[in-house]
């Protein structure tokens, strides 16, 4: 018998077998109807993503990111051409586009490698008078996301690059690990679970934070009240991506989703936040900031209200909006909880303007910000600093899978499988990294020069417009109720 025709009986052999499991199994009703083409959807069902990502939709389309802002990333990474040839294939008159009013003499451009040195126009921590007080050089810093959420060499290729880059990186509220102990300075997250910085029952221990930053490069403090992507949540770390050596960092058990709360234990309102931050302050002399996504607003008022009739408080506010990313949330908050950003930051700008206090805190600004434009408008609104976390990823190789919660993620990014993770090499991507957030600043001071101003932070408040219709037009910042003298 030829051999062709025994792989014929196999196959059939086969798709019998699988026509007869089809059939009398009962927890798929498509299988049971249609038994083996059933898979089919499946299988669809599964690669839908990838497909849509690469053949089906348009430029602009993919959210959260689409196929041209990727393909900016990946550019600048690899240092690439990110250049757009034949002009722009946006529509122009949909409203909500962002127009840039360019200068008719613009400002001098200075060269390459001056304009990749992009620092913050404020001194994080001055205002408090905090010994630690600085100036970041970097505008751009890589926002929270902690180890656990994503793998080791996606954390040791992001410190590499963040110290080639000179910018700040956010721990996360997952504590520091070794692989954050490379070189690139970092501003230690603390979140409800006070991983890093708590005692055995899971409560604040100022001694084990004190001990976690001893000999570390820690420039600043971050509380965490809650993130764009879950807020109201506790943060949420899959049994899957929980190995030993993260348990060991964290101090929970291996191998068990780490639900953090979603309360912080140590104040339960806004002068015990004040309060808690002022102590921390104190006892490191570091700059201390807070970070949250936007809801109810009485809480900011009460916030601004509280550090103005102090003088203490938070040396920085980071706003991460509803369009922020996680490793893991539920549907409905990250769809619908939360302000998104541009809303969310005025109305807490307004808050601490409408006091006298906005040029006493540094304004840091995450959620979908890592591209020019959205970085530009960010900073016409009073933001000071740019945070990146999923271009980050980008920039260190994930394709936008979206596998992240569960722990599948093909390019070993956001995944504890060691043969995944393997395949990312920390000393390439982390050049990679930095040359994302070098490109970026670059950018910045292009659409600044354009602008007629020699820093993204001076761009006049009349030259970032937004569409309301397609015949009118109006500032971003008389869009967001801005007072002129701010």
């Amino acid at each position: 018998m030829p051999w062709w025709l025994w792989v014929l009986i196999v196959v059939l052999v086969l798709l019998v077998l699988l026509t007869i499991y089809d059939l009398t199994q009962k927890k798929h009703a498509i299988l049971r109807n249609f038994p083996v083409i059933g898979h089919f959807r499946y299988i669809l069902e599964k690669v839908g993503p990838e497909l849509r990502q690469y053949i089906v939709t348009d430029n602009d389309e993919e959210r959260p990111f689409s196929r041209n802002e990727r393909r900016f990333v990946y550019s600048s990474a690899k240092k690439e051409n990110s250049y757009f040839g034949f002009g722009t294939d946006s529509d122009l008159l949909e409203p909500g586009y962002i127009h840039f009013r360019h200068a008719a003499f613009p400002h001098p451009s200075p060269p390459k490698t001056e304009a990749d040195d992009l620092p913050m126009l404020k001194v994080l921590g001055g205002a408090h008078n905090r010994a630690r007080a600085f100036t970041p050089q970097s505008l751009v810093y890589i926002s929270a996301m902690s180890y656990g959420s994503l793998s080791a060499p996606a954390i040791e290729a992001i410190n590499r690059g963040s110290k080639i880059a000179g910018c700040l990186h956010n721990t996360g509220e997952g504590g520091i690990s070794d692989h954050h102990k490379h070189g690139g300075p970092l501003i230690f997250q603390i979140g409800t679970g006070y991983f890093g910085a708590r005692n055995p029952d899971g409560t604040f221990s100022m001694d084990r934070l004190l001990e976690s930053i001893d000999g570390v490069d820690v420039q600043a403090i971050e509380l965490k009240l809650s993130q764009g992507a879950k807020p109201g949540l506790g943060g949420v770390l899959p049994a899957a991506k929980v190995t030993p050596e993260i348990a060991r960092v964290r101090g929970v058990e291996v191998g068990v989703t780490v639900n953090s709360p979603a309360q912080h234990r140590s104040f339960d309102d806004v002068a015990g936040l004040v309060s808690f931050v002022e102590e921390i302050a104190q006892e490191t002399g570091l700059p201390v900031g807070i970070k949250s996504a936007v809801g109810q607003l009485a809480f900011w008022n009460e916030l601004a209200h509280e550090m103005r009739s102090r003088d203490a408080g938070p040396d920085f506010v980071t706003i991460d909006g509803g369009e922020g990313g996680t490793g893991a949330a539920p549907l409905p908050f990250s769809d619908h909880v939360a302000m998104p950003f541009r809303e969310g930051f005025a109305s807490v700008y307004r808050a601490f303007a409408d006091r006298s206090i906005h040029n006493d805190v540094v304004f840091l600004g995450a959620g979908h910000l890592g591209l020019p434009t959205e970085a530009q408008v960010a900073l016409s609104m009073g933001v000071d600093g740019i945070g990146v976390a999923r271009e980050a990823m980008l920039a260190v190789g994930c394709i936008q899978a979206q596998k992240c919660h569960n722990g599948h993620c093909p390019t070993g990014v956001a995944t504890q499988n060691p043969r995944l993770t393997r395949g990312l090499d920390p000393t390439d991507k982390s050049v990679r990294l930095a040359n994302y957030v070098a490109t970026l600043r670059h950018e910045l001071v292009r659409l600044a020069n354009a602008m007629g101003v020699d820093h993204p932070g001076r761009i006049p408040h009349e030259a970032v417009e937004i569409r309301l219709s397609a015949t009118e037009t109006t500032t971003v910042r008389e869009l967001y109720d801005y007072d002129p003298r701010w």
